[in-house]
């Protein structure tokens, strides 16, 4: 039983985002983006259709489904696949998605939406990635006796759905058909709460970011900007992480070239960060083979060529760990670099086996990131080895796609 205090709590969330979308474009996005949903669902999905239904959180989770979605494309092409999301970080930049055949955002998690989402798109299979458990909705699968499975799953055993609070989300989530989670730790958790339907099956961003390093973008303009110098990329950067990369550059100067991708490309943020280098800084948008090879750090300001720069690195750094939490390593880690990270990171299997092997470097300052790169510097035979082991990892921890479709469908 849903208590009324949650459908009273997703109403008013509701109305908050409504409030906020006045001010903040991401709400507004967030509002704006799911007002014809049900309307574009109602002339887009044909009722003798047989559809996959993939949901996401956001842009990270969905490269946690393409492999999924891929390989259902190329062996199961008799289904049609919708993919939700419910954040518009995710839903703005894979809206065009080729793979998947209609895409539209999920809308707010009431009863009534639930119900008539799934009488609209009446899904053969559901697929929830990682996280992002909708209680209406699940309850609405689980009524229908619809299929529907967690993919790349991780618990701890501190989430809400774990204490006294949330025992009725637990009731929920144990009607699920089958988790395929992350790691031992994972189904532990889920076995001692008696749902035995589970399999460590690992993560499948694995597949994907091998996918990546076969699809890697040749880019001529930073190869004429690297030269012979070893390259520093700073991935996904925040205001602290770049601070930090400022005053790494100022201790080395030109013994790097330096990379730096955003996680917000916004022209002001970026005009603030070049005024911040003392060595010379170029902007991507305004490169050219003349003026790249004296540049010393190139900001990049487009979105979708983070997973090929790294194919040029030495060594990254990956924002996000002075904030809510990193952002993606196993991009970084599948081309073989030493990975630096903040603290924040210990809700990511891949940082924790990274920081375990030696791979990842976790800093709290800009003197501990030097000090990490005067050691490497002094020692080339071991950075050597982390590059060995940093893309060893990631070959070793691929398969999760497979071993969730034989299961499924084979």
């Amino acid at each position: 039983m849903i208590p009324k205090l949650y459908h009273i709590g997703i109403k008013l969330y509701g109305f908050a985002i409504r409030i906020a979308a006045l001010k903040k474009q991401k709400a507004k996005l967030w509002i704006e983006g799911r007002k014809n949903t049900f309307e574009y669902l109602e002339n887009s999905i044909s009722k003798n259709e047989e559809l996959i239904w993939i949901h996401v959180p956001s842009l990270g989770e969905f490269e946690q489904a393409r492999p999924l979605i891929e390989q259902i494309k190329t062996n199961y092409s008799k289904y049609k696949i919708l993919l939700t999301f419910y954040s518009p970080s995710g839903y703005e930049i894979r809206k065009e998605y080729p793979l998947a055949d209609y895409i539209c955002y999920l809308p707010l998690d009431t009863v009534e939406n639930s119900k008539r989402f799934l009488d609209l798109v009446n899904p053969t299979f559901t697929f929830f990635v990682k996280y992002d458990f909708w209680a209406n909705y699940l309850n609405e699968l689980q009524t229908r006796k619809h299929k529907h499975y967690v993919i790349s799953a991780i618990f701890r055993s501190n989430q809400y759905f774990f204490k006294n609070k949330g025992k009725w989300m637990l009731e929920i989530l144990a009607k699920i058909d089958h988790f395929f989670v992350q790691n031992e730790d994972s189904k532990y958790i889920l076995l001692t709460r008696n749902i035995t339907q589970v399999n460590t099956t690992g993560d499948t961003r694995f597949d994907r970011v091998i996918d990546i390093t076969k699809q890697a973008k040749e880019l001529p303009l930073l190869k004429l900007f690297k030269q012979d110098k070893p390259l520093f990329i700073g991935g996904s950067t925040w205001q602290k992480g770049e601070e930090l990369i400022v005053e790494f550059s100022k201790h080395y100067g030109d013994r790097f070239k330096y990379v730096i991708a955003p996680h917000e490309i916004n022209t002001s943020q970026i005009e603030t960060l070049k005024n911040q280098f003392d060595i010379e800084v170029l902007v991507y948008s305004q490169a050219n083979e003349k003026n790249i090879e004296t540049a010393k750090v190139l900001i990049i300001d487009n979105i979708g060529l983070l997973s090929s720069l790294y194919a040029y690195a030495d060594i990254a750094y990956i924002g996000g760990g002075f904030g809510k939490g990193i952002h993606n390593t196993l991009e970084a880690a599948t081309f073989g670099m030493p990975i630096i990270i903040g603290p924040k990171n210990e809700k990511f299997q891949e940082a924790q086996d990274l920081k375990e092997i030696g791979v990842a470097l976790e800093i709290n300052s800009a003197q501990e990131l030097i000090a990490h790169c005067d050691h490497l510097f002094t020692r080339p035979k071991k950075w050597q080895e982390i590059k060995e082991k940093s893309k060893g990892y990631v070959k070793a921890k691929a398969g999760a796609t497979s071993k969730i479709i034989q299961h499924i469908f084979d």
